[in-house]
């Protein structure tokens, strides 16, 4: 999801089946130094209560009265705020911004968001399935759509777009709302710049696995809070299960724990691939692939020597390069 893989559907949906009555509030565009991107949400329910941001506290206040009138009457409505320099700053921006927030009751009846497709859109998330809520913002008519929508679909190639890119918007008359699965790094080998880029990627929203069969190496205590897996690599990824959220880094710089570890993961859908070592030891490593039966295309996606080129020399510095490097092949840089 664009804007982080919170509860705020789930949430919505709990309230909603226990009575409590629920309204969903997404924010649709931005202009300016908007507090919160497009996608970001706030679930309420019948007595005021709230989960999540539309706006990190500049305009919660208005958008609970409208969602609290929107339980009452059964219809959504777009909302249009401009977000004052003064209330920015004090959210911590330099300035203020526009934001139309998208605000939908859950109910049975139209034109309200029904509680069934809201239920379907709770299963995909638990399936960590990339799906689109599409919103009609004229007619309110709504449909779940991934992204291999069906031929001469007129937003199928919007919606496919949005989800690569991870960025929920309006395309004419329709809000796509993306909903995709939380980011995973998958780590091969528990080394130095293991224990400083598994934090590194957690605090850039990702879910870390570590894998390592060396006990010495994938020790608790080395990595404390962190997930480790002890099988063998290739055993181990293909347990985990990659796909297309997935950015899979080997550092062993052993042949018999990254080599098996790499054709996993060429095997997957993951959107990156690094491998730790110098150029002379990754021509060694691309000749025992291609010997394996990888083919040119495959070892096309390896990038190695891991991480940007910044002169990385420590550790620390190195796990900085890898997440630069990662960043930008998710954002198509």
């Amino acid at each position: 999801m664009a804007a982080g893989h919170d509860e705020i559907p789930e949430t919505a949906l709990a309230w909603h089946r226990v009575g409590q009555g629920a309204a969903l509030a997404t924010v649709v565009e931005t202009w300016g130094s908007a507090p919160r991107p497009a996608g970001s949400q706030l679930a309420i329910n019948g007595a005021g209560e709230m989960a999540g941001s539309v706006s990190g506290g500049c305009v919660e206040g208005a958008v609970v009265v409208e969602a609290l009138e929107a339980l009452e009457d059964g219809t959504p409505r777009l909302l249009t705020f401009g977000v004052s320099d003064e209330d920015a700053f004090a959210v911590g921006l330099a300035c203020g911004g526009t934001i139309r927030v998208l605000v939908e009751p859950v109910g049975e009846t139209a034109p309200a968001l029904s509680p069934n497709l809201l239920a379907e859109l709770v299963a995909a998330r638990a399936e960590r399935r990339a799906v689109a809520l599409c919103t009609d913002l004229q007619s309110w008519t709504r449909r779940l759509t991934g992204p291999q929508a069906g031929a001469g679909d007129a937003i199928a190639a919007a919606v496919a777009e949005r989800l690569r890119g991870d960025r929920a918007g309006v395309e004419g008359d329709t809000f796509i709302a993306v909903h995709n699965p939380p980011l995973r790094m998958i780590v091969v080998g528990a080394v130095h710049i293991a224990q400083a880029l598994l934090p590194m990627a957690r605090l850039a929203g990702y879910d870390p696995l570590l894998i390592d069969p060396r006990p010495a190496f994938g020790a608790a205590v080395r990595f404390p809070g962190e997930t480790i897996r002890d099988d063998w690599p290739d055993a181990a990824l293909i347990a985990a299960a990659p796909d297309a959220r997935t950015a899979i880094v080997t550092l062993t710089h052993d042949p018999k724990l990254d080599d098996p570890a790499i054709i996993a993961a060429l095997e997957s859908p993951a959107f990156y691939l690094g491998c730790l070592g110098s150029t002379r030891t990754h021509a060694k490593r691309v000749a025992r692939l291609r010997e394996a039966g990888l083919d040119a295309e495959a070892l096309g996606r390896i990038h190695a020597p891991v991480g940007l080129d910044i002169g990385a020399k420590s550790p620390a510095e190195i796990a900085v390069s890898i997440m630069a490097e990662v960043t930008a092949t998710l954002r198509g840089r």
